[in-house]
């Protein structure tokens, strides 16, 4: 491989020919090798540099035309627009674990930036710190990536894909109206509820949960750009702040605007702990939900086996014709990995020390994580499980008639303590309701038919 050399203000480094990188990010290469390589910044981080790199450069070109021409301006735009694209991603490999301030990834984007803007320009034009960073800081940079990262990951892919799966959990409830079958509590026989409405405990949960991250997503349109080193704004025009987060707007086509306290948004990482927040109760209720399916799909003869699921790969190496609930497992294992990564997005918010937090790469690692697993397995969970979901009739109405707790239905009629002497001496003798309750003389048959209706208790 033939190598380079590219300068910094520490001297001479020497970098793989073929990289649009420079010599800050070189340091970084060689200074941080931590972890697998799959802890890469996320791309979604690295694309929002491209937004806020472009911004930055049309708004400086307005409001600082002598510094930042035309041709820079121009060559800069071009540059960032394959950012955006993914076109070139093979030129950022900076992990994770490297300065918590996210300075190394900045200087990245802006010698990645400069270096293919002089190739378009076909000239040393741009540097990366003088054009590509005007009117910024790595301090201000980051946050604003971090932003624009997490708010085109909720709306662009967690909302949809949970709004697909209320959408199917909706069809699935008015399928099965009719359908009656016995509560549970506690893992204990309860009383009568229609699948439908079992279905629609599940579908209200993960509707209040994406009210809850739409609100979530507000805070995350303030953008610290225009804050630079600590929040004062040095070395950035006035109404750059404001142009830059207008400049965001247009090219998201998302809602941004300047944060008003760059104090504020320099050091505080608030925002993202609340979003992550609403994600963590999202990934709370998908576990409730999936095992609830995976339990009412137990068996398919040993257990309680009131509903179906799609059959979707065999289950065993050794036992022929097993099949497992996979899909439901895997919601579960994204559910575990995000209460985890909450640990550690609530822990990097807050090491905010006097003018910044310097944990922000591995919290907005961990935040985009969930995001996308979250998203993922939704989509997966609603295509390959949820709409193949078909209800046991025979065996919930087997399970619903076999209930003890349908004794709470003579309550009004022979008194809490006389319905529990029933519920146990049908249990104790192995016999139904209606001949525990004739037996003990607390009705006649004619009466227990007119008042036992199971179907009616819901």
């Amino acid at each position: 491989m033939g190598y380079r050399i590219e300068r910094d203000s520490m001297g001479e480094v020497r970098v793989p020919a073929d990289r649009y990188w420079g010599a800050q990010t070189q340091r970084s290469v060689e200074n941080f090798p931590i972890g697998t390589g799959i802890e890469a910044m996320p791309v979604e981080v690295i694309r929002a540099f491209g937004v806020l790199k472009r911004a930055a450069a049309m708004a400086n070109r307005e409001l600082r035309p002598g510094r930042m021409t035309r041709e820079k301006a121009e060559a800069i735009c071009m540059a960032c627009d394959e950012v955006i694209s993914g076109a070139l991603e093979e030129h950022f490999p900076l992990v994770v674990w490297q300065t918590g301030s996210g300075t190394q990834t900045n200087m990245n984007v802006n010698e990645v930036v400069a270096y293919r803007a002089n190739m378009i320009a076909d000239k040393p034009l741009v540097h990366p710190n003088d054009d590509v960073n005007m009117s910024q800081s790595s301090n201000d940079t980051f946050p604003t990536a971090m932003h624009i990262a997490a708010v085109l990951v909720l709306e662009d892919r967690v909302i949809p894909a949970l709004t697909e799966l209320c959408e199917a959990l909706r069809w699935l409830e008015e399928e099965n109206r009719d359908a009656v079958k016995s509560g549970r509590t506690h893992l204990q026989d309860a009383t009568p509820i229609s699948f439908a409405q079992e279905i629609s405990g599940w579908r209200s949960s993960l509707e209040l949960d994406r009210e809850l991250i739409q609100k979530s997503i507000d805070p995350l349109r303030e953008l610290a750009l225009g804050g630079t080193a600590v929040g004062t704004g040095l070395n950035a025009p006035e109404g750059f702040d404001e142009l830059a987060a207008q400049l965001v707007s247009e090219l998201t086509g998302k809602e941004f605007f300047t944060a008003p306290n760059k104090f504020h948004a320099l050091t505080s990482r608030n925002e993202l702990v609340f979003a992550h927040g609403a994600l963590k109760a999202l990934a709370c209720d998908l576990m409730k939900m999936a095992n609830d399916i995976r339990w009412l799909a137990s068996g398919p003869r040993l257990g309680l086996g009131e509903i179906t699921i799609p059959e979707n790969e065999p289950g065993s190496s050794i036992m022929p014709g097993k099949v497992n609930p996979t899909q439901c497992e895997a919601v579960t294992m994204v559910a575990v990995q995000v209460m985890g990564n909450d640990a550690a997005v609530g822990i990097a918010a807050s090491q905010g020390n006097f003018q910044l937090n310097v944990f922000m790469p591995v919290l907005i690692y961990n935040f985009l994580q969930s995001a996308r697993l979250l998203a993922d397995v939704m989509k997966s969970f609603c295509d390959r499980c949820v709409t193949g979901i078909r209800p046991n009739r025979a065996k919930m109405r087997e399970n619903l008639h076999n209930s003890l707790m349908l004794v709470t239905a003579l309550n009004p009629y022979i008194g809490y303590e006389n319905a529990a002497r029933v519920a146990k001496k049908a249990y104790a003798e192995n016999i139904t309701l209606k001949e525990a309750c004739v037996e003990l003389g607390f009705l006649n048959e004619e009466q227990f038919d007119e008042v036992f209706h199971p179907e009616k208790m819901i």
